[in-house]
């Protein structure tokens, strides 16, 4: 399957054609940024500089000193602008501010494998001038559409009859994940390692705010074999016997690089419920298998009811990204040991859904929160995943 897999984010790319403002397109190395933009704007007179390659550096920074309608005509009068890995010169979006101001017909896309720096000056610089788009690796919706056998007319009806591709997809997205990559390349684990040595801490390496690599790479292990658990920041810099402070900080670049995120615990009545505590999951489970170097697509291997949490729990929060972040994701767990895997709350609506999530289809018990909320709780198992996610 070489073909290219179209994107949800297809969607927001058209939404944004309409609007007069930058685009800042955010997502780990390797999530197809580039692919898609490529792809979809193919049709349109694109220019497509990347600030890492240094031909494409100089022809942008010595059109940048210009005027603003004389620098896009230097740089061949795009109908988009396409600037990949912006987070590396805060100066950038300060030149795009002034192209934006000058009401030229060009558009802009600012693009970065890390919001490290992206964010905290493009979004301060074009601040009411842009729009923020998040592309995670692929949801598995993505990857049923692109199967041969799905009919788009169809639907999900569908999937009726195909229970035993399904399932093997399930198992396959379970080990390896969903980086476009590891979807499409015959060789996975290779792809994976390369992954997780090469390109995923690349950000955090190249950020100058780790003076020991093999710090993160210990805590990433640790954070592997926790998926699922409460997380404790004190417990973590006790095993890796550094200070609190530090642990704090590196969670906060590991997440600001797209590799983990975290659900906080939800809470209206702090008497009953534990408030402040959060576990932490991994966007992809392939990066996570291979940290913990088990890259297997067995269902009977010891840690997939941790596995499927954790992939489950991601494709809430991938959708949630794709969506514009309209959604808050929290677990629960009150005083008493009570727990429910997943609640999500809508911003807008104050809506809340409330999700336990297991392997086996056997039933959960999942009073406590109804009885507390008046809300229903869904188990989402491998065998009725698809309602909730395709």
């Amino acid at each position: 399957m070489n073909q290219y897999i179209h994107r949800e984010a297809e969607k927001r790319l058209q939404a944004w054609l309409e609007s007069k403002k930058v685009l800042l397109l955010l997502g780990a190395r390797q999530v197809g940024k580039t692919t898609l933009l490529k792809t979809f704007f193919k049709s349109y007179k694109t220019a497509y500089l990347n600030l890492d390659a240094e031909v494409d550096k100089q022809f942008f920074f010595r059109a940048a000193p210009l005027d603003p309608i004389s620098a896009l005509v230097a740089l061949g009068s795009p109908e988009i602008l396409i600037i990949d890995e912006a987070q590396r010169f805060p100066q950038v979006s300060r030149i795009v501010k002034s192209w934006f101001d000058a009401e030229v017909a060009t558009k802009v896309i600012l693009s970065g494998s890390s919001s490290l720096d992206i964010l905290d000056h493009s979004a301060e610089s074009l601040t009411g001038r842009n729009i923020k788009l998040y592309l995670p690796p692929l949801i598995f919706s993505e990857i049923v559409s692109a199967q041969s056998w799905f009919n788009f007319k169809l639907g999900k009806k569908s999937l009726v009859g195909f229970s035993e591709q399904l399932n093997s997809l399930l198992l396959t997205s379970l080990a390896f994940g969903n980086y476009p990559e590891a979807v499409t390349t015959e060789d996975k684990p290779l792809y994976l390692n390369n992954l997780v040595s090469d390109y995923l801490l690349k950000d955090i390496l190249q950020s100058g705010l780790i003076k020991t690599p093999e710090l993160i790479r210990r805590l990433l292990l640790l954070l592997a074999h926790q998926t699922g658990s409460v997380v404790s920041v004190n417990e973590l810099a006790s095993s890796l016997n550094i200070s609190r402070v530090t642990v704090t900080r590196y969670l906060d670049l590991l997440e600001r690089t797209f590799v983990i995120f975290r659900l906080p615990s939800f809470s209206t009545n702090p008497r009953k419920e534990i408030a402040k505590n959060q576990k932490i999951f991994f966007w992809d489970t392939g990066v996570r298998n291979t940290l913990v170097g088990e890259l297997n697509a067995s269902p009977m291997r010891s840690d997939i009811g941790k596995i499927w949490e954790n992939w489950i729990i991601a494709e809430f929060a991938k959708k949630n990204l794709l969506s514009g972040n309209l959604k808050r994701l929290h677990f629960w767990r009150s005083r008493i040991g009570s727990e429910v895997d997943l609640v999500v709350k809508n911003i807008i609506s104050g809506k809340i859904k409330a999700y336990e999530i297991k392997w086996s289809p056997a039933k959960a018990r999942v009073k406590a929160f109804t009885n507390m909320y008046k809300i229903p709780v869904d188990v989402i198992n491998r065998e009725n995943f698809t309602s909730f996610l395709i």
